[in-house]
């Protein structure tokens, strides 16, 4: 599998990684706990070595999925996770990154992953209620002491960025980036670009969206995420959504490829710091994703990319308001 450095360290990782939130959340039906294992240790046998969870995800259980699938094999990998959550008994109740609260969640983690120290740690959420500064300084502590190697920020805007990596060097950034969602390219990654920072765009393929197995007359059910996003949710944004679905797939068409490869193939060719985790359960889809590394598209195809997306701009909010409150601006 071919490889990138994430930002200006030493992490090497598969130019398309494995997001791992759909195993146990956001996204039914759920495999069952042995399925999912024997799907990440395929994953490895394949050459993936890049794969994202959360404290979040199904409140643990994801990342206890990790931990017992990737043991054999954790000198092999690259762990990412994340924290900045206030979770009691099981439930969310909010924002948390004080550090009292980090160095507590990342025992947590550590424990569940079954490793000693984690890769890349990123802050899922800005909390607007602890300087970020202090957050890059507790990442600090925990580089020093050996339980994390990088860390990152997740959906964090470009002031943010700039304060965090003033106080201790940023390795990444994971936010939305896709056909589907485009604004990161007008603002941060100008920023990434100039501080030397890796992209990690989630939702690649636009919660499945551009992989044109969404038709206009989809229903979601109560469990999965795509319920409650307006883009989703309200016929009329999803119908008219459908015309640039038909565009690429028109396009992979012609190029005897899948929309879901020349989503992904646009996407490593924007820049060469990027790594997108699309999310997936089953072999055939990742071999799919993982094959799109190898996709070459020229300038010209590029170009012809871009003037669809021009063409057949996206309708709708990616999230719904509350959600939207916690994006970074």
């Amino acid at each position: 599998m071919k490889k990138r450095k994430l930002g200006q360290s030493d992490l090497l990782v598969s130019e398309v990684g494995l997001g791992c939130m759909g195993l146990s959340q956001s996204y039914p039906p759920f495999p069952e706990k042995k399925e999912s294992i024997a799907f990440i240790r395929r994953a490895v046998e394949m050459g993936e070595n890049f794969f994202d969870t959360s404290e979040l995800y199904g409140i643990y259980r994801n990342e206890e999925l990790l931990g017992e699938a990737l043991k054999p094999v954790r000198e092999q990998v690259v762990i990412a996770t994340k924290f900045g959550w206030d979770i009691r008994n099981g439930k969310v109740c909010g924002l948390d990154s004080r550090p009292h609260t980090i160095r507590r969640a990342v025992e947590g983690s550590l424990k569940r992953l079954r490793t000693d120290y984690i890769d890349l740690y990123y802050q899922h959420r800005v909390d607007p209620d602890v300087p970020v500064e202090e957050v890059a300084g507790t990442m600090k502590e925990l580089v020093q002491a050996g339980k994390i190697r990088y860390w990152g920020l997740s959906e964090a805007g470009v002031e943010t960025i700039r304060r965090a990596h003033r106080e201790f060097p940023v390795t990444a950034l994971q936010s939305e980036y896709s056909m589907w969602y485009r604004k990161p390219e007008t603002d941060v990654m100008p920023v990434l670009e100039e501080l030397g920072i890796g992209f990690v765009p989630f939702s690649p393929l636009g919660k499945g969206f551009l992989t044109g197995t969404v038709n206009s007359q989809a229903a979601f059910a109560e469990n999965d995420i795509r319920h409650i996003i307006p883009r989703f949710n309200r016929a009329e944004y999803l119908k008219k959504n459908q015309e640039l679905a038909q565009a690429i797939k028109e396009f992979a068409d012609h190029r005897q490829l899948s929309p879901a490869q020349i989503s992904l193939a646009w996407l490593l060719a924007q820049k060469p710091w990027i790594v997108p985790i699309p999310g997936t359960k089953t072999e055939d889809r990742l071999m799919e994703n993982m094959s799109a590394a190898y996709v070459e598209l020229s300038p010209e195809e590029v170009g012809k990319l871009n003037a669809i997306l021009d063409a057949y701009p996206v309708v709708g909010e990616r999230y719904p308001e509350e959600m939207m409150k916690m994006i970074d601006k």
